[in-house]
């Protein structure tokens, strides 16, 4: 591509990209991509986007596609790679100004020089450091900004390299420029303090170049060093972060909202913390240094008030981890024999036991709870304007890294963790101090009442010796439950949270009707969010070890019904997702018992069904809470598949989007219906089209497809296999290529059991499959689950198809040219020699009455007589229609129906008929002592 005219070429074809007209867009977007690697292209890019007189979008477009290329054609090894001279070119180019004039085209030039660095810094870049480096000390303000920006992004692009060549080359980079990046650092921060106290317009565009110089510093000082301890610079660096810090959060106090710099100056805070973060992160032990001065700084601004008119909210969090990380860090925990631990860490440890004094965890315990664990006057107006917001907010949590609330509760279970033993007698003192019910005109009372209850449930686990909470339940908790005014509705909400963090801790099982009862009432609340906590609380209390049913049975329809009618109430995604849950667990631990009781469900989920559409996840909850009623239905299920098996075709149908999400949960789903159903319909047969490309899938659900696959050989071999055998068939010969051992067993044992249930045509539908087995056999297939697996099918067919056998040894031994009986005998002796591989009784008798099959006669050790229907006890499942199918069908199964005692006694008699006595002596003494001592010993049973 010649580079003169092509510019004008591709000018004009990215213009026509950036229409919003798709016949014009189309043909540009196909025309790029063939030119994609053409030479010259990205040097007509180059020029393109350099030139500042172009259209924006234009030009954001050659970015964009120069950005592209490089992942693509950058590579010396890529197809269609570029050449070094245009390359050489390109880079030279890159680099020659700094002066674009649009902010975000300016940031993707410097992710894109970052692209290249990555590839060809420094070896086959070695001018780009220096030039930067120059570029950043210019006098013109844009040009400055721009190279500043462009070091940041390759600083950070190098120092994401993992391999430990670039770590070296990268360290050597920190060496070299550290002090260079700190000086800049320290010039353009005291540069923007300046400005700001006079009231320079420029600060803020000092303020960027402060943060660009950071986030460069940042890099270096994390990723720069294997010591940085022993780095004087970069230890003198982390130091002056704490004074900076405060000279910014001064600046912050002094600097009005509406200050264009004050965005950017709390940027730049948080940058700080950042900093002093990934240090401790990354380099714990050089870090050690840094904790007490760490610990004063961030507990002075966040528990004291030190911190009034200067903290904000991603500030505090940022110091909350801070010190959350020095509580927890296992570098900084001693052994358990003191002696066994490095120096650092008993230093460090004895810098925590100095700080963490009696009246320093006090402060920050009561801090926490008193202040941090407040409700907002935001929160309390979002209760009352967005109950289902707030409820499933406080439920969920944001990230603790990022959200104040759940960060302090983390912040909280950590050091009372740490340091429960001094801890506990403050929180104990705190719920004291609230004995009895609040006054419900006490606003203040009751939002304090609230924020200890929510420590003590938090610290659940950490106060089990401490608490008897049962007598607490008793005495106290419920009868808060049972204030049913209006302003009552946060204690009420917040002593049913509690209970459910108690449950699985200490709460015995006697009480069990009594909060059944408790639940009952609160379901029925005024107030939306106490039922919805409620309920959550009840999804902990079914969900639970100590769970009986037999006590939960009789409020079980009153709380079924309320359940649904907050199901059918609620109108977030979130919220129903969460009550369909909790519906799923109930559902789940009554089993059949739930029978009675769902009628107004199964009507009402398939509108929830289509209302969800657009809502995958909701629809995820509503197959997990299907999968619990088909299992709670059993065969009754029949009855819903006008709206079960259009559900189940949807959400397994590859081909359907939605199938991302649904599939796991659909297959499952697909499964306990198979499993239940009391015979097949035509509808349920014609969903296993779906199956093919499941099983071209690959993914971690095919466990699940083998499963549904003998669940319908299982339910109806004959209609299934009479639809489906040729294709799959075909799939599992496919899968054989390529896949797993344990894909290949699972695949083996369903062709086992299509021999079970179907050993006249079994066979032949898998024709094409068996060589392989038997040939496996042969050659001594090492995986023993494998090799189990060949010998199991073999005897099937050996046993139950002796026609079929012997074609297919026919056919082995023209393939390998050798005789019928000697590949016969190599197979018996290769079988005989790896009995050991099988570990199955079953398949253990089934070889033995398979090889005794091959002596002229007919034959009984695991033998059933009758089917019995099997008695459950109350905690266990069960039986499904598919455990009572695999019963009947065992009873014809020659391993159940035939002794093997019997069956080898009159095998080994035909033998001496055939052969006369003196013959089958003489065949006798060819056969090993101790078996035949084993053969007599178990023939004498008879």
């Amino acid at each position: 591509m010649d580079i003169n005219s092509a510019s004008t070429v591709v000018l004009q074809t990215l213009t026509q990209a950036a229409s919003q007209d798709t016949t014009i867009l189309k043909p540009a977007e196909e025309q790029l991509k063939r030119w994609e690697t053409q030479p010259g292209f990205y040097s007509a890019l180059l020029n393109i986007f350099n030139n500042h007189a172009l259209d924006i979008n234009v030009r954001w477009l050659a970015v964009l596609y120069f950005k592209n290329g490089i992942d693509r054609y950058w590579r010396r090894i890529a197809p269609h790679a570029l050449s070094e001279e245009e390359k050489s070119s390109l880079r030279a180019g890159l680099i020659a100004n700094f002066n674009e004039p649009v902010n975000q085209i300016a940031t993707q030039i410097g992710v894109l020089i970052a692209k290249v660095a990555r590839l060809d810094c420094p070896r086959h870049w070695p001018e780009l450091i220096p030039t930067l480096l120059e570029s950043v000390k210019a006098q013109d303000d844009l040009h400055q900004h721009r190279a500043l920006l462009t070091f940041y992004h390759v600083t950070k692009t190098l120092s994401s390299k993992k391999l430990v060549a670039d770590k070296k080359l990268f360290q050597d980079l920190a060496t070299g420029i550290h002090s260079f990046a700190c000086s800049l650092w320290n010039h353009h921060t005291d540069t923007f303090l300046q400005q700001i106290c006079t009231g320079d317009t420029g600060a803020i565009h000092s303020l960027e170049r402060t943060l660009l110089s950071l986030k460069v510093l940042r890099k270096l000082t994390v990723h720069g060093f294997m010591e940085p301890h022993k780095n004087l610079e970069v230890m003198e660096f982390l130091n002056a972060v704490f004074e900076r810090l405060k000279q910014f959060l001064e600046c912050r106090r002094q600097v009005n909202q509406e200050n264009t710099c004050s965005e950017k100056l709390e940027k730049t805070i948080i940058l700080f913390t950042k900093v002093l973060l990934d240090f401790l992160d990354y380099h714990p032990f050089s870090f050690i240094s840094l904790i007490q001065r760490s610990l004063e700084f961030a507990v002075s601004y966040v528990f004291t008030g030190a911190g009034e008119g200067v903290v904000f909210e991603r500030f505090i969090v940022q110091c909350m981890n801070l010190i959350k990380m020095i509580v927890k860090n296992d570098a900084y925990k001693p052994a358990k024999n003191t002696e066994e631990s490095k120096p650092e860490t008993m230093e460090a440890h004895k810098i925590k036991i100095y700080f963490f004094s009696y009246s320093t965890l006090t402060e920050i315990c009561r801090r926490l709870v008193s202040h941090y664990f407040l409700l907002t006057p935001e929160e309390l107006s979002m209760w009352e304007e967005d109950p289902e917001g707030f409820a499933v907010e406080e439920a969920a949590g944001d990230s603790y890294k990022y959200s104040l609330r759940p960060c302090t509760e983390v912040l909280f279970l950590d050091i009372f963790h740490e340091y429960s033993q001094t801890l506990t007698p403050v929180l104990l003192e705190m719920v004291q101090n609230l004995h009895g019910p609040t006054n419900v005109d006490n606003t203040v009372g009751l939002v304090v009442k609230d924020a200890v209850y929510n420590a003590i449930g938090l610290a659940a686990y950490e106060l089990f010796d401490s608490v008897d909470f049962d007598q607490w339940f008793n005495s106290q908790l419920l009868a808060e439950l049972q204030v049913t005014h209006i302003r009552y509705k946060l204690i009420r909400r917040r002593v049913i949270w509690l209970i459910g963090q108690w449950i699985s801790v200490k709460f015995k099982s006697e009480l069990r009707p009594m909060l059944y009862e408790a639940i009952l009432n609160l379901m029925q609340d005024q107030d939306r969010v106490v039922r919805i906590e409620t309920a959550t609380t009840l999804k902990l209390a079914v969900d639970d070890f100590e769970f009986r049913t037999e006590q939960f049975v009789p409020f079980l329809e009153n709380i079924f019904s309320l359940l649904f009618h907050l199901l059918q109430e609620v109108t977030e995604c979130d919220t129903k997702m969460h009550v369909l849950h909790v519906i799923s667990c109930v559902i789940e631990r009554v089993g059949m018992q739930i029978r009675p009781y769902v009628g107004s469900l199964v009507q009402y989920l398939p509108l929830l069904w289509k209302q969800s559409e657009d809502h995958n996840m909701l629809r995820c909850a509503i197959l997990t809470t299907l999968v619990h009623l088909v299992q709670g239905l059993g065969a009754d299920s029949k009855n819903l598949y006008p709206f079960l098996l259009p559900v189940i075709q949807l959400s397994t149908d590859v081909s359907q989007s939605p199938h991302v999400y649904l599939l796991e949960d659909g297959l499952e789903l697909w499964l306990v219906t198979l499993e239940n159903s009391p015979s097949i319909t035509t509808e349920l047969l014609g969903i296993f089209q779906n199956m093919s490309a499941l099983l071209e899938l690959g993914s971690e659900n095919v466990r699940t497809c083998f499963q549904i696959i003998n669940a319908y050989i299982f339910l109806s071999s004959s209609e299934f296999l009479q639809n489906f055998a040729a294709a799959l068939c075909q799939s599992f010969c496919e899968l054989m290529q390529d896949i797993t051992t344990e894909g290949q067993v699972q695949v083996l044992k369903v062709v086992e059991n299509v021999l079970k249930v179907n050993p006249i045509l079994g066979p032949q539908i898998f024709q094409p499959l068996l060589p392989s087995v038997l040939k496996g056999i042969l050659d001594g297939e090492k995986y023993p689950v494998v090799m189990s697996t060949y010998l199991g099918i073999a005897g099937r067919v050996l046993l139950q198809n002796t026609g079929f056998f012997s074609s297919l040894l026919n056919q082995i031994a023209l393939e390998l040219n050798q005789e019928m009986e000697q590949l016969l005998g190599n197979i018996i002796e290769m079988w005989v020699d790896r009995m050991d591989n099988i570990t199955q009784p079953e398949r253990r008798k089934l070889s033995a009455l398979a090889l005794l099959s091959l002596l002229p006669s007919e034959n009984s050790c695991m033998v059933m007589s009758h089917f019995e229907e099997q008695k459950v006890s109350e905690d266990e499942e069960p039986p499904t229609e598919q455990d009572r199918r695999k019963k009947l069908l065992a009873l014809k199964d020659p391993v159940h129906s035939v002794s093997l005692q019997q069956f080898a006694y009159e095998k080994l008699k035909a033998q001496q008929e055939l052969l006369g006595e003196q013959g089958f002596q003489s065949l006798m003494e060819s056969v090993d002592t101790e078996v035949i001592r084993q053969l007599q010993g178990f023939l004498q049973k008879l």
